[in-house]
């Protein structure tokens, strides 16, 4: 089918067309850019932890005043936990996944180096927090006896201890030294002297977002034997069918061994993850609301855009009838018609889409729009279009030759 006869339809109807192309290019910048926002969103939500969330339950814990036997009653505590029916392994740390909380140190590889290499999350605990865990392990070990630390020994400055070891993830190590092994490494960090790292493992994430996507695996395990007043967070590691009963009784077990202190907050990691990503399942369901919004606006445009055109050309339709056009070539017309009107307004709604996202770029800190995103709108609003038009064009072609004859 020719295109001439439709160009000049339009070009007798430029305003009605022209709101059509408008409405159509501003859903299409809008569209892509939420779905590219959306896209973003669940890609931020599905990132892995590294850690067992499905095993893991988290007490939080504090003490009433200034308490000087924490580290006796947090060795008392783990004992009391590891000694519950059910549990694999409990720990003591000083933050945890999700847990929006902020231990980031500054990472050099010489002592002279003034601008640190990288800024990484430190978790500290003793040699049973990365089983505890569940990290997976990927070359070297994890900590021995002698390489631990008393948290009040290396806070005591006459000591003038440095933590001798660490475990790094796969990502801090690859920054750090890049191409190369790890393993055996030193960076400066925590104290005077040196750190040699004795385990890489493959992913242990930050609890917050500092440094952005980029620094979400810049992690380290130091060891530091920690008392519950430092963080207070026990990680007990459980089958995932028993631990509703293993946190109850792990509160329990804490409570009876040292009643002055309280119990702030008691969840599994999954419930933890469920609560750090609150807001972004929350923007995500709400550009969702209104991109289907958008398209539903989008569509009934087209549908009373058609259906008024429909209505004004009865007569040239019953005559093309009249003239030998099939009802198929009726049909076609209108969806041809449309696929022009939804091609232009995807054309201006790219440059409109590219245009938002340097916007957002500049005052939201965004990444890029990949180009993907723009023809899987522009596949989408293609297809609203066809379908939107569909129902205005089968009562066109539904038109008999005899309207031809009926006088105006």
């Amino acid at each position: 089918m020719e295109l001439r006869p439709i160009l000049s339809t339009l070009r007798r109807h430029k305003t009605a067309a022209a709101l059509i192309v408008l409405e159509i290019a501003l859903s299409c910048a809008i569209i892509c850019n939420a779905m590219f926002l959306i896209g973003g969103r669940l890609e931020r939500m599905d990132r892995p932890s590294g850690v067992a969330e499905d095993e893991i339950v988290r007490i939080q814990i504090t003490g009433i005043g200034q308490s000087d036997n924490a580290a006796a009653l947090t060795a008392s505590d783990l004992a009391a936990l590891r000694a519950i029916p059910g549990v694999k392994s409990a720990s003591v740390t000083n933050e945890v996944n999700f847990g929006n909380s902020s231990w980031n140190s500054g990472v050099t590889l010489t002592q002279e180096q003034r601008q640190p290499s990288l800024n990484a999350t430190t978790y500290l605990g003793d040699e049973t927090l990365p089983a505890t865990m569940g990290l997976t392990l990927v070359a070297g070990r994890y900590f021995s006896a002698d390489e631990l630390l008393d948290w009040d020994a290396f806070n005591n400055p006459a000591a003038n201890l440095s933590v001798p070891a660490a475990i790094i993830t796969r990502d801090m190590g690859e920054k750090l030294w890049p191409g190369q092994n790890p393993l055996g490494k030193t960076f400066y960090s925590w104290g005077e002297g040196g750190t040699r790292v004795v385990g890489v493992v493959d992913k242990l994430a930050r609890p917050n977002e500092m440094g952005g996507p980029e620094a979400y695996y810049y992690s380290m395990i130091l060891p530091l034997r920690v008392p519950f007043s430092v963080g207070g967070n026990y990680l007990i590691r459980a089958s995932p069918e028993r631990r509703a009963e293993v946190l109850k009784a792990a509160v329990d077990a804490l409570e009876r061994n040292g009643p002055s202190r309280i119990i702030l907050k008691q969840q599994t990691l999954q419930e933890m993850r469920s609560d750090y990503y609150r807001q972004d399942r929350a923007m995500s369901w709400m550009l969702v609301i209104v991109s289907v919004l958008l398209l539903i606006v989008t569509a009934l445009g087209i549908v009373g855009l058609a259906s008024f055109w429909v209505q004004q050309r009865t007569k040239q339709i019953g005559v093309r009838r009249a003239l030998g056009a099939t009802r198929g070539q009726i049909l076609r017309y209108f969806q041809l018609e449309n696929f022009v009107l939804a091609t232009a307004g995807i054309v201006i709604g790219m440059l409109l889409a590219y245009g938002l996202n340097q916007l957002m770029m500049s005052k939201a800190e965004l990444p890029r729009l990949p180009a993907i995103y723009l023809p899987v709108g522009a596949l989408v609003l293609w297809l609203l279009g066809q379908l939107s038009v569909l129902g205005p064009a089968r009562r066109a072609a539904a038109v008999p030759p005899a309207v031809a004859t009926r006088s105006v």
